[in-house]
């Protein structure tokens, strides 16, 4: 499903830049992020669209332009084939060293591309982010810079508004980026073409048919290194608080006047203003754990408190629960379980929605024991209804049965579409501010109560199915 762009709302969207190529300046070149995400999104784009970019790299390591340029090479290569695009991608890509939080660095760094169009990147840890941005106070940027924020974005509610302010002190809000690999999935668009174009589905996607959702996102990944990350976010914070609540967003938003940028997040942002946790009791309807000591299919997977990089006493989760509420006419009283793990044994990322028992069931009918459902996976692409229907043996007697279909996973990686938004001026599949601030309001109180340790700290070896899901009354 495509998302066209807005020309006429000013303030949710932003006309792509004619002429000269975008720069695309990528600060945090050296890092996972850019070498295991970007580069490859970037290069699917590259030879599939026959994107036209100059690449800039900048970072504190010391690096020339070759050295840039192998890394760039590396990444694509094991994303797309070489094309004409592609090589002159890598062949006229340069490096700066830098210090992004030095207002003299960035001015030599960005002075060359003055004329813009500039698109920055923002690739960096969230702290080192912001210290960025409060730096490019001191400059002026060209009028069409696009920033591009990674999640998460700020550390509480409080800090993603200073962020806010210091971003569109920068910009206009139109042209901050807050990317979600997770929104640039047409797997998750596939939410709105199931949803707003079946009649017979729409009409029981509500409280009085529905019992849960659940939305999982559970990894067969361990840390992998990313422990300088990770063990200072945790699991909540880098699962939950966005990509599940972003994807919450998606599910439960009442259907919008048009698939444009200010109507999609209108509507996306008002689902958010009316979430919280379940019974407003964080205690309750949250779980965290982590890892011990397993086998995750072939390979052996070290506890987590021994992984490379890890302080055990930070009591950092790779596992997270929360159940929340939707207080809307269509949600109020339908529990949503976000659910995220770390070293579990199967990757399983989907939506599923849970119908409640049928009324009655006559007597003499047999087999019945569990209620229809649908899966919305989102890796793999999938979409299977399990319902009931009667025996191939004894018609008396029900037998559960499947029906799926595959969703289309686009043409390109979940980077290579959320900067072909960027790049084409499409901000329809970026975080708001508003939504951005939301996602901590409906998150703080658990995190409170984490850090109060009124929530016990589980384990769970690795390579099993975690803890078993949370029920609330």
């Amino acid at each position: 499903m495509t998302l066209p762009h807005e020309p006429s709302a000013a303030a949710d969207s932003a006309e792509p830049d004619t002429g000269s190529p975008p720069t695309l300046v990528v600060l945090g070149a050296a890092g996972d992020l850019t070498t295991r995400l970007l580069l490859p999104g970037l290069a699917g784009l590259v030879s599939r669209r026959n994107l036209k970019v100059q690449l800039v790299g900048s970072d504190r390591v010391e690096w020339d332009d070759d050295q840039w340029r192998s890394r760039i090479r590396h990444a694509f290569a094991g994303e797309t084939e070489s094309t004409p695009a592609v090589d002159t991608v890598v062949s006229t890509a340069s490096y700066v060293k830098a210090d992004v939080a030095a207002p003299d660095d960035l001015d030599r760094l960005l002075k060359p591309y003055a004329a813009g169009p500039l698109v920055l990147y923002f690739a960096l840890p969230p702290a080192v982010a912001e210290q960025a941005c409060q730096a490019l106070t001191r400059l002026t940027l060209p009028a069409a810079t696009r920033l591009v924020m990674e999640k998460p974005f700020g550390s509480d509610a409080a800090s993603a508004e200073r962020l806010n302010h210091v971003t569109t002190r920068l910009v206009p809000e139109d042209q901050v980026y807050r990317v979600d690999h997770y929104l640039g999935l047409s797997t998750v668009l596939n939410i709105f073409g199931l949803r707003f174009t079946n009649r017979m589905l729409e009409s029981v996607l509500d409280s009085t048919h529905v019992a849960s959702v659940d939305i999982v996102l559970d990894e067969r990944l361990a840390l992998e290194g990313r422990a300088g990350y990770y063990d200072h976010a945790g699991a909540l914070v880098d699962m939950l608080q966005s990509h599940a609540l972003h994807v919450l967003s998606l599910l439960a938003m009442e259907p919008p006047a048009s698939l444009t940028a200010r109507d999609v997040r209108d509507s996306a942002a008002a689902v958010l203003r009316a979430t919280r946790v379940w019974g407003n009791d964080p205690v309750g309807s949250s779980r965290r754990a982590r890892y011990t000591a397993g086998r995750v299919g072939d390979r052996m997977v070290p506890s987590y408190v021994d992984e490379d990089g890890v302080d055990p006493a930070r009591g950092t989760e790779t596992f997270a629960e929360v159940v929340v509420e939707v207080n809307t006419w269509r949600w109020a009283g339908v529990p949503f379980r976000l659910r995220t793990g770390k070293a579990l044994h199967k990757l399983d990322k989907r939506v599923m929605i849970t119908f409640k028992e049928p009324r009655w069931v006559p007597e003499g009918l047999l087999g019945y024991e569990r209620p229809d459902r649908i899966h919305i996976g989102l890796d793999p692409e999938v979409l299977r209804v399990d319902f009931n229907i009667n025996g191939a043996g004894d018609p008396r007697v029900v037998d559960r049965v499947a029906m799926g279909a595959n969703l289309e996973p686009g043409d390109l990686p979940p980077y290579g579409q959320v900067l072909a938004g960027v790049l084409g001026g499409d901000p329809t599949l970026s975080v708001r501010g508003d939504q951005a601030v939301q996602t901590w309001r409906i998150m703080e109180p658990v995190l409170r109560a984490w850090r109060d340790n009124a929530v016990p700290l589980q384990d769970y070896e690795a390579g099993n199915d975690g803890p078993v899901p949370l029920i609330v009354a």
